[in-house]
């Protein structure tokens, strides 16, 4: 007995697969129920094909899921599939245009079977870090809705109550929220006092220039400004209170999951060596590894662990034509902590700051001097990990200085 190459298309309620050996013959496939009962007809369906579980490679378009999970978990190698390397390889094997689930579930198997070897197994992960990463990716996802929440309350404030806009330019500051929720209209913040702003502000959990800050509000909300018509005003007043306590409610439900993630965050082995470095803090660690996992045969080389992270550019090389561009098909959310993790980085290492205050010397752009920053403190953070070691200034910078 030989390999055995399966392809899965996943749906919500169902789950197509197509088996074929190593020659593309046929073994088996139809459409699997979701849950232990389709978990169980997959096994039957390999089990006269194969001696051992890591015989069976499968193709599918998702890394995550109970279906994958268990598959991964039965010890089979499960190759995760950008849908866009499927469409690609779909006209390969066909120029008709056509498209069903079992037609791609054929592809899959095909590609598995071709060429597996160009594409990522799903990785091993600990479930300490797949609970790090639920929990970082739930943090940042609510921390985006109440953007949006935001952005909808500037432009409702924008509309009836420009003193508002003028008291807080910073609407997530818990002073705006707490103010706004006692006086969503102008009528009410013209009627405020100074005590009940503070008293406002210490709920919110100002704690130092209270009086001095309420006076700053204070003189804001009554200044003179257009007014809408009292029956307008009213009817987005009330629009405000209900987007205040969305925000507020918002707000809560971040700061409890930045402490359940910290906590999940500080029982892992590397988060030692992850804070070490400069600009990873405890949320910003968290996410980062999250995204990357911990599974130690994940990345063959610092490299690799740059192109999972978006941070490494692609080059277009065609005759004369020689042109170099950042990598836009990424794992968003890994770019977009290791892009505020550069950020931090230049306030915090010398050597972060001089790598960046170069490649600005030679005419880089602000975003194109972080990405390259981000790219070379992803490799030192694959040093780290590899070798078990703190994070040391000197050994990541000083030979930059030598040459210099």
């Amino acid at each position: 007995m030989g390999k055995v190459f399966v392809g899965h298309d996943w749906a919500e309620a169902h789950h197509d697969v197509f088996v074929e050996d190593g020659d593309g013959r046929r073994l088996g496939g139809g459409r699997l129920p979701e849950g232990v009962e389709g978990v169980a007809w997959f096994h039957a369906l390999v089990a006269d094909h194969i001696e051992d579980p890591a015989d069976v490679v499968i193709a599918t378009e998702t890394d995550r899921g109970l279906f994958v999970g268990a598959m991964v978990a039965a010890g089979y190698t499960v190759l995760a599939v950008n849908p866009l390397s499927t469409s690609r390889y779909r006209e390969r094997l066909s120029t008709s245009g056509a498209k069903s689930d079992p037609g791609d579930a054929r592809v899959l198997a095909e590609l598995a079977r071709l060429d597996g070897h160009n594409h990522r197994p799903v990785a091993g992960d600990s479930e300490l870090v797949e609970a790090v990463k639920v929990l970082a990716r739930a943090h940042q996802g609510l921390i985006w809705t109440r953007q949006r929440q935001l952005n909808q309350l500037r432009s409702t404030l924008r509309e009836f109550y420009p003193a508002a806009l003028a008291a807080f330019p910073e609407l997530n500051h818990n002073d705006a929220l707490t103010v706004l929720a006692i006086a969503p209209t102008p009528s009410l913040g013209r009627q405020l006092s100074i005590s009940k702003i503070a008293a406002a502000l210490r709920r919110g959990g100002r704690q130092r220039r209270v009086e001095q800050r309420a006076g700053e509000i204070q003189a804001a909300l009554r200044s003179e400004q257009l007014a809408a018509p009292d029956l307008v005003s009213e009817s987005m007043g009330s629009v405000t209170r209900a987007l205040v306590a969305v925000a507020a409610e918002l707000t809560a439900q971040i700061n409890g999951l930045e402490l359940e993630l910290a906590d999940r965050f500080e029982q892992h082995p590397a988060a030692k060596v992850i804070r070490s470095l400069p600009g990873l803090g405890m949320t910003l660690g968290a996410r980062v590894l999250g995204e990357f996992g911990d599974d130690p045969n994940r990345y063959a080389d610092a490299k690799c662990r740059k192109n999972y992270a978006g941070t490494s550019p692609i080059t277009r090389a065609s005759g004369r034509s020689h042109v170099v561009l950042a990598r836009y098909a990424r794992n968003k959310r890994l770019a977009d902590a290791c892009q505020m993790w550069a950020f931090a980085a230049i306030n915090t290492s010398p050597g972060a700051r001089a790598f960046y205050d170069q490649h600005r010397a030679v005419g880089a752009t602000h975003q194109r001097a972080l990405r390259a920053l981000a790219n070379r403190l992803v490799g030192i953070l694959h040093g780290c990990l590899r070798h078990g070691t703190i994070y040391d200034e000197h050994t990541a910078w000083g030979h930059r200085a030598i040459a210099a």
